[in-house]
């Protein structure tokens, strides 16, 4: 096994990959910026190196800095975790070229995910289902509403390299996406070095619905279920659970084997999870696919029994997945929520400094935190400053059981969006299961404007 691993990443998946690298006896090497110096993970990791700088691009983007700390530290391993450099091609290929394992697919399955565009070409050739939509990216404008005339609105514009809901908008005619197109391509050139484009034909009502999948080198792959990732806001997921209750079995199977077409076709090594949108009907189309660790793995853990991270860490190392498709059983559900540092009216972050944090007890409740009770909430990162996630035997109690650990989470100093969380958990169209992914426009901003 590895003896020693740096994270590069920082905050609740830093604490979340430390955790199991102990349990495994790897050493750990956390890395951190000037704002994050006073962090939970940085105490919790065997060593710790400061990058310097506030903003990402000053700090945990300096692929020098991290692989000369990587080198000093004499680390036979990194985890991307997350967000960050964890789907940069780049990264990956200069860490393998260094002579040390990288905990995630290879340079070349990340660079052909990377574009949503290779990516939508893969899955066809694959046989896997896709929308409708541009078979290339758009050379400009006036290409754009070319194709949109083939295409129908409403359209989805979409950033071929983007994330997280940066660079994509909703269009519904030639002028709207007249005025979206040029604004989305310089969000997405400044995100993400790219800013070509392309179109998606909009689905109406859909569900975000994901499969976790596993494949180790020797060609092996498992699908670990599904994933509902329906409640977001400003196309970012907010509330995730496990399973979906929404698809039926037969659709559950079907969506499983076309994720694992979709590895076949990549030669695919280590944890990834295939994203798809799903109709009213339950067709389903494939979205993306993420070749990292989801923030919503922990939904996954709870129902299987799986801890990702450490099926991660043996992939890499070069073992063989350990369990055969048909021995895998869902357990229960589980629900997952992300406690944000933002307005729960506007969902605008809001940065600032916390005087106190009082999380939930109770049986089946986990957390995953980036902060302690006194952190300060930086301006320069994303502000999800926890996770709550609860595990029940059937979906009715995993929701019982995260409306009684929302009514007693306190967080004092900043707004969150616990206000938001409270009132989604206890909104009778949740609590009925059939959530799309216009769930916060059609329920819960409407009532909130009454």
């Amino acid at each position: 096994m590895f003896a020693k691993l740096l994270i590069a990443n920082r905050g609740e998946i830093a604490s979340r990959i430390i955790r199991t690298c102990k349990r495994l006896n790897i050493q750990t090497v956390a890395i951190y910026s000037e704002p994050d110096e006073d962090s939970p993970y940085v105490k919790e990791a065997d060593e710790a190196y400061p990058l310097g700088g506030s903003r990402v691009h000053e700090s945990y983007l300096q692929v020098d800095k991290v692989m000369d700390i990587a080198k000093k530290a004499d680390v036979d391993a990194i985890h991307p975790g997350y967000g960050l450099l964890s789907e940069n091609a780049d990264f990956a290929e200069r860490i393998q070229s260094e002579g040390i394992a990288f905990i995630g697919p290879t340079s070349d399955v990340i660079r052909s995910m990377g574009s949503k565009v290779e990516a939508r070409t893969t899955m066809k050739r694959a046989g896997v289902p896709i929308i409708p939509g541009t078979s290339s990216s758009t050379e400009d404008v006036d290409a754009a509403i070319k194709a949109a005339a083939d295409i129908g609105y409403p359209i989805m514009l979409k950033a071929s390299a983007g994330g997280g809901g940066i660079g994509m908008q909703v269009v519904n005619n030639d002028e709207e996406l007249r005025k979206a197109y040029e604004s989305n391509a310089k969000r997405a050139q400044m995100f993400f070095g790219d800013g070509t484009m392309f179109l998606e034909k909009k689905i109406v009502n859909p569900h975000h619905i994901e499969i976790q999948v596993l494949a180790d080198q020797e060609g092996n792959a498992l699908y670990l279920f599904e994933r509902e990732c329906s409640v977001q806001r400003r196309h970012q997921k907010v509330v995730e659970e496990a399973p979906s209750p929404f698809i039926s079995e037969k659709t559950r199977e079907k969506m499983g084997e076309a994720a694992l077409k979709a590895v076949r076709a990549l030669g695919y090594q280590n944890a990834g999870t295939v994203e798809f949108l799903v109709d009213e009907n339950q067709q389903f189309y494939f979205l993306e696919m993420n070749t990292r660790l989801q923030v919503e793995h922990p939904v996954t853990e709870e129902i299987t029994g799986f801890d990702l991270v450490e099926e991660q860490i043996r992939i890499t190392y070069g073992e063989s997945l350990r369990y055969k498709q048909n021995e895998l059983t869902i357990h229960g559900h589980a629900i997952e929520v992300r406690v944000y540092a933002e307005d729960p009216k506007t969902f605008y972050p809001a940065p600032g400094q916390m005087t106190d944090l009082q999380l939930p007890v109770g049986d089946h409740i986990r957390h995953e935190l980036a902060v302690h009770s006194s952190s300060f909430v930086s301006p320069f990162y994303d502000p999800m400053i926890a996770k709550c996630i609860t595990w029940g035997e059937t979906r009715e109690e995993a929701i019982e059981r995260m409306s009684y650990a929302l009514s007693q989470y306190e967080v004092e100093g900043i707004k969150t969006n616990l206000p938001m969380l409270r009132t989604v958990l206890s909104h009778d169209v949740f609590i009925q299961g059939n959530i799309t992914t216009n769930f916060v426009e059609e329920h819960y901003l409407k009532e909130e404007a009454k």
